[in-house]
């Protein structure tokens, strides 16, 4: 007789406690387990160079914020949760415990062949449902750029599009030079 098919989680709660102690990395999106695909070392180093850049610009200000790498989930709603690349949030530390980032005030992604559409589709959406991010930054390697959507006071989504120079994220009020997000480029010849 087969073993039953695995009840799988249709809740951001229910996801929570299924995903503990699981190999491999998910998101919830919609009610439905989204099994996130291996990383190329493109993309591992880009999104160690974008942890690194913020992790040095909250240093620098001495602001009392936390930057996180992967692994930690933002609620989107009752049956959606997003493990960005990077993120970032101010205020008292979290419990050294938690799974969950419930006020980010900037999340990363970078983008992949395979990721590309839900990271400017279904994750800029979600994304800006979190009353607290205030930024989000989708990060290309590829194209070595970063397309910047920032939650004005009067709730606008602004778009900028930077191959170069300095990003501004205020709040909370630090500075990144976009080159630090990508290796340097090798000379042909």
């Amino acid at each position: 007789m087969a073993e039953p098919a695995e009840k799988l989680p249709t809740t951001v709660d229910e996801f929570l406690r299924w995903v503990q102690g699981r190999e491999g990395r998910y998101e919830l999106y919609d009610g439905h387990v989204v099994a996130m695909t291996p990383q190329r070392a493109r993309h591992a180093d880009t999104k160690g160079r974008v942890y690194r850049s913020l992790c040095e610009a909250v240093e620098a200000k001495a602001l009392p914020c936390e930057v996180y790498p992967d692994g930690m989930t933002v609620r989107i709603d009752p049956s959606t949760a997003f493990e960005p690349d990077a993120l970032l949030r101010c205020g008292e530390p979290l419990d050294p415990d938690a799974i969950t980032v419930e006020d980010p005030l900037l999340v990363v992604e970078v983008v992949s062949p395979l990721s590309e559409g839900s990271d400017t589709g279904h994750k800029l959406a979600g994304y800006f449902r979190v009353p607290s991010i205030r930024h989000y930054l989708i990060v290309d390697p590829l194209g070595r750029l970063v397309i910047h959507h920032q939650r004005t006071e009067g709730e606008e989504i602004r778009t900028r599009i930077l191959t170069a120079g300095t990003l501004r994220l205020d709040p909370p009020g630090i500075e990144v030079e976009i080159e630090g997000f990508f290796p340097k480029q090798r000379r042909e010849g």
